[in-house]
Parts: C-alpha cells; structure tokens; sequence
C-alpha cells in the first residue's frame, strides 16, 4: 500500500471514530446511560453472563476499566455479579431484567439513527459499506492480537 492510501485511510478511520463517539454519546444522553456502559450492555445481550476479564478483552479496555464500568452498571440495577458453582474465584455478570430491557432499548435506539442517518442511501450500498467496516474492524482487531501475543513477556504464572 502505498503512504497516500495509507493516510486516507488513517484519516477515514479518525473520522469514523469521532462520527461513532458523537452517536454513542447522544445515545447515551438519550437513555441515561454512561457511554461505556452501551458496549457492555450490548455485549452481555447478545452473549449472556461473561466473566469480567472476557468484557475487558471485547472492549479492548483493561481489566480495572471495565470493573469500574461494570460496577456502574451494577449500582445502576442493570447488571448482577454472580459466582461461579464449580469455582466460587469465577465471578461472572449477567443483565437484570431492567439491563435487558435496557440492551432493547439501545439497540431499538441504535436502529433508529441509522435508519434517520442513511436515509435515502441505497440498501446494497450500505450493505455493502457493512461489509467493508467489518473487515477493516477485523484487520484491525487480527493486527492488535498478533502484535500483542508477539510482544508479551510471559509472567511467572505462565512461564
């Protein structure tokens, strides 16, 4: 790739990303729900009870992060700790029945923008655009990983 295709695509990428922030911030402002809060919600919707460490790995966020968040959520009634019956160290989280009905919510509210923001572009097109954000997400995503597993020093646990 060439460094002129490769800028356009760092500055499509940065624009994307602030298009995306300004979305998730005026969904949340809408339903009164910290920012963060969305993905996990949404996450623990399509995925059911997951322990903390997995949601930090989806959000790409570390682990204290997403404990914080969660605990947000947790203090909101949208989410419950749960312990593990084999092993009582697995704490999991699960969406309440108020976290489900908020996950609804979000993505009844997620339809809606997209349906009000690209209204009038052609249904192909988009789906087509899907496709490709997808894949980029994914390249992304495959890079991270492997420069992550590439670069890890191993700690004395798994030494």
């Amino acid at each position: 790739m060439n460094e002129d295709v490769a800028y356009q695509v760092a500055r499509a990428m940065e624009d994307f990303g602030r298009a995306q922030r300004q979305i998730g911030a005026q969904l949340a402002r809408s339903l009164d729900l910290p920012r963060a809060g969305i993905g996990i919600v949404r996450i623990l919707r399509r995925e059911g009870a997951v322990q903390v460490g997995c949601l930090a790995q989806a959000l790409r966020v570390d682990l204290s992060v997403a404990s914080r968040q969660v605990s947000t959520l947790v203090d909101a009634g949208l989410l419950r700790r749960t312990v593990g019956d084999g092993d009582r160290r697995a704490r999991t989280v699960e969406l309440t029945d108020a976290g489900t009905a908020m996950a609804d919510a979000i993505r009844d509210r997620l339809v809606a923008t997209v349906t009000e923001v690209f209204d009038g572009w052609d249904p192909d097109e988009l789906t087509v655009a899907a496709a490709h954000m997808s894949a980029l997400a994914r390249s992304i995503t495959e890079h991270h990983d492997d420069v992550d597993r590439t670069t890890q020093q191993p700690t004395k646990d798994h030494a």
